[in-house]
Formats: C-alpha cells, sequence, structure tokens
C-alpha cells in the first residue's frame, strides 16, 4: 500500500500530464460534451483509488483503460432504467432533497476551495489555468491572448495544475518548479 505522499507524486507527475489526451479520448468516444469533464473526474478517481495498491508499470495505458472502461459502464447505464429505481425515487422525495442540498453545500466548499488555490498561483500561472481550465480556451488562443508561446502556455498550465492538486489535496499550493524540471527531463525523447 503506497503512503499518500507518494500516491501524489506519481498523480502530479505522471496522471495529471495526460490530461490532454484523456480528454480528446472521452470527447472522441462520448457524444455528450457536458459529461467529458464529469468522466475525466471519475477516470481520475478510479485511478487513484486503483494505484494505492501499487503504482502501474505504464500510467498511460492505465489510464486510458480506466477511461474505456468508465464510458463503457456509463453506456449500460443510460441504456438501462431499473422500474425499481424509479419506484424508490418516488417514494424517497424529501430524503433525496436533503441529500441534495448536503452536496450543494459540500460543492460550493469545493468550489471556493479551488478558487482559494487558484488566486495563490502567481499572476501569469493563475491565467493561464483560468484561461485553459474555466474559460475553456485552446492552447493556441491562450498563447495569442497572452502573447507567450506554445511551450510556456502548456509549461505554466502543468505547474499551476500540480499546485492546484497539491492545494486541493491539503498541500501548500506551491510550485514546485525542481519537480516539474525533473519530469520534463523524463518526458523528452
Amino acid at each position: 500500500m503506497l503512503d499518500d505522499a507518494a500516491l501524489h507524486r506519481w498523480f502530479c507527475q505522471e496522471v495529471l500530464p495526460l490530461e490532454a489526451s484523456l480528454t480528446r479520448y472521452i470527447r472522441r468516444n462520448w457524444r455528450a460534451a457536458d459529461d467529458v469533464a464529469d468522466i475525466r473526474q471519475e477516470v481520475y478517481e478510479s485511478a487513484l483509488t486503483g494505484a494505492r495498491s501499487g503504482i502501474p508499470a505504464s500510467t498511460s495505458a492505465y489510464v486510458h483503460t480506466i477511461a474505456r472502461n468508465a464510458l463503457i459502464n456509463r453506456f449500460r447505464r443510460s441504456q438501462v432504467v431499473s422500474f425499481e429505481l424509479v419506484a424508490d425515487l418516488d417514494g424517497s422525495g424529501g430524503q433525496l432533497e436533503i441529500f441534495a442540498e448536503e452536496r450543494g453545500v459540500i460543492a460550493r466548499d469545493e468550489l471556493r476551495r479551488a478558487l482559494e488555490g487558484l488566486n495563490r498561483l502567481p499572476p501569469r500561472c493563475r491565467e493561464v489555468v483560468r484561461l485553459r481550465k474555466v474559460e475553456g480556451y485552446t492552447t493556441r488562443e491562450t498563447a495569442d491572448r497572452l502573447g507567450v508561446t506554445l511551450h510556456t502556455v502548456e509549461r505554466q498550465l502543468t505547474l499551476g495544475m500540480r499546485a492546484l492538486v497539491d492545494f486541493m489535496l491539503g498541500g501548500s499550493g506551491k510550485i514546485d518548479r525542481k519537480a516539474a524540471s525533473v519530469s520534463d527531463r523524463r518526458h523528452k525523447p
């Protein structure tokens, strides 16, 4: 069983850099564009849960296999509607409202925390993350808008997302340029 620090390091260094290819894969294979972010988060959660028992040999293959399975499971669930489930939902109206309120409170807290983490990033890094992840700009559009190179956008996005994940997982949210440069050297051909 891995300790949280090793799992966090693996996730930031190996899984997060796959986000673009993972998102393209999901978009290519799922018809509802609104579900892409939810499916990606489901994949991240499954990857973290599964990696607790040991880091996979090939992170990319591992993550994309999880994505494929998540898409298959979502497709299956979308095709089947249980009569028992519909009957249960009719009888539990008040209880569902309570759970919806709890989910709303939790979601607002998570959003506040994400905003706080975003505000802790250095200005350029914060703007790159905001444009790419909040506004939905492409890497090219972000680079053009900020007057920087594509490499700068990619680098700032990687640093920013790692720091944001660190903050969301209870860390300091500081940008770790040393770990990022080691990871960059390892991924160069």
